[in-house]
């Protein structure tokens, strides 16, 4: 694979316990480089910045990224691939460019939710030097348009959860979207390159991670300005279904406690269920449906693809 790195200035000179790790595919994470370079003053070198470009092949915005990288007061490295590799293999890739002793890996439509987020997480690296440890999601810079009304309600009830009820269930609660991981357990539980396209990938690591390593929950949060519309969301629920299977054969005891895993076992039992696939997808994007309504059928369409992996 072919990978074009560019180095700022920042980055010869710095020793960084925290590196921040941001792939990205045909996303713009410009807006997330400068909110976090607006810490660099208080952080002293300690935080440097990692961006893979995954196969994006848009030469404007590697033109405008290698600018603003360059001009960043943040030790900042930009890695552009030539093609895709996958989530799963890009972030081993970020993390094998990192320098940092713990590592952040951050998705380039998040947010950080108050000023001082990076601060905190290095912070907690000095403090504690936690094994893993999520900051968790929340909504509160999203889009509110009716478009993504029914992905807002789905991510409230599921991803939008404070630390102490996290913390209950430990791993289920592990998203690569603000997830600090010590070099020394990533480079023991890798991501599982057998992963491809969307969805599950973080989830099976944190599973094999709970059973070696303690995961905290604490509330450093950013939101997820990537909101899908239905259709959106539904095409991405058609690709992960190969990934449930895999993290279902995986850690079956794990899986088999999940509603989703359930709802599938029950749905895959029931006559002419391929028929009622389309109907459910159509009932989700029915606008004139209540959101909640919307949200039920979405989920059930989801366990309905998944019926074919359990």
């Amino acid at each position: 694979m072919s990978a074009h790195i560019l180095d700022n200035a920042g980055w010869m000179v710095a020793s960084p316990a925290l590196s921040v790790l941001i792939p990205f595919l045909r996303d713009d994470p410009a807006d997330l480089l400068a909110r976090l370079d607006a810490e660099a003053g208080a952080l002293n070198g300690a935080v440097e910045i990692v961006l893979l470009d995954d196969g994006t092949g848009d030469a404007p915005l590697t033109a405008r990224l290698t600018e603003q990288v360059r001009a960043m007061a943040l030790p900042g490295r930009l890695i552009s691939l030539t093609a895709n590799e996958g989530r799963a293999i890009g972030r081993n890739r970020l993390a094998s460019a990192a320098r940092g002793g713990s590592l952040l890996f951050l998705d380039s439509d998040m947010r950080p939710d108050h000023p001082g987020f990076l601060q905190r997480w290095a912070e907690l690296v000095a403090a504690e030097d936690p094994a893993v440890a999520f900051g968790g999601f929340s909504l509160l810079q999203a889009p509110d348009e009716a478009e993504f009304a029914v992905h807002r309600a789905m991510a409230a009830k599921s991803e939008c959860v404070a630390a102490p009820e996290r913390a209950k269930q430990p791993e289920k609660y592990v998203y690569t979207s603000n997830l600090l991981v010590r070099r020394n357990v990533f480079e023991a539980e890798a991501f599982d390159s057998g992963f491809t396209g969307w969805g599950w990938e973080d989830v099976e690591w944190a599973a094999r991670v709970a059973r070696r390593f303690e995961i905290l929950h604490v509330d450093n949060p950013a939101t997820h300005m990537g909101l899908d519309t239905v259709s959106a969301l539904a095409g991405k629920y058609e690709q992960s279904a190969p990934n449930f299977a895999r993290i279902t054969a995986r850690h079956p005891e794990l899986v088999a406690a999940w509603p989703s895993y359930r709802a599938a076992r029950t749905l895959k039992r029931l006559p002419g269920l391929g028929l009622l696939r389309p109907l459910m997808r159509r009932g989700a994007e029915a606008g004139w449906l209540p959101v909640a309504a919307r949200a039920f059928s979405l989920r059930l369409y989801r366990a309905a693809l998944y019926a074919d992996a359990v």
